[in-house]
């Protein structure tokens, strides 16, 4: 069976600003989202295109590779978007070279819905069979973790990943809270047009 990448969303009480500044800021990101432990940007370039690099760590490894991003926060139905690539050779990564988007959609009763479409090439093989529906569960995770640092201001630091434990806490962040399903055939169908456009990072 074909993949269908990685499809998540999630509606959050929060100002276009307030989950621009949380989702774009590489110093904001690393804090609510359990895919990166640290991204560091490169020197703004001339055509707008964010490079950086970033980290995962795990157990007694980093993970370390590079990327590119590209936001657009003027479009005429009132969303904005941010496309982007990634790759690393590291041997030990799960994810090798992938790419992606950000939407942020204005609700008509106030409010964000925020989505992210995604897929990448397997870094271990056959492997990728369980360790996709991990990843697919970790960003769902992390999404909604930021709700709540976007929604109440509690920093998501105190939520660590133990806290998936603590099953009698209705305020923890819950994967199950997000829509996981893309709406037509791939989770990158639907994606903005400069992802089509943006380099593959070096």
């Amino acid at each position: 069976m074909a993949r269908r990448g990685i499809h998540v969303e999630i509606d959050i009480a929060a100002s276009m600003e307030r989950v621009w500044s949380l989702t774009q800021n590489p110093a904001s990101h690393p804090r609510w989202d359990l895919r990166f432990s640290a991204i560091t940007p490169a020197e703004p370039a001339p055509d707008d295109v964010q490079r950086f690099t970033y980290e995962r760590s795990v157990l007694f490894h980093t993970v370390e590779g590079t990327g590119v991003s590209l936001g657009e926060l003027i479009r005429p139905d009132g969303t904005r978007t941010s496309a982007l690539r990634f790759s690393t050779t590291d041997r030990l990564s799960p994810l090798r070279s992938g790419r992606g988007y950000w939407r942020y959609t204005p609700l008509p009763n106030g409010g964000i819905r925020f989505v992210t479409g995604y897929d990448y090439d397997p870094g271990w093989g056959p492997i990728d069979v369980i360790v996709r529906p991990m990843i697919g569960w970790a960003t769902a995770w992390s999404f909604d973790r930021l709700r709540i640092w976007a929604e109440t201001g509690i920093p998501p630091e105190r939520w660590p990943l133990s806290s998936v434990l603590a099953c009698w806490r209705t305020d923890r962040p819950r994967a199950a809270r997000c829509r996981r399903r893309p709406p037509t055939r791939h989770a990158l169908d639907s994606a903005p047009a400069t992802l089509a456009s943006l380099e593959e990072p070096s």
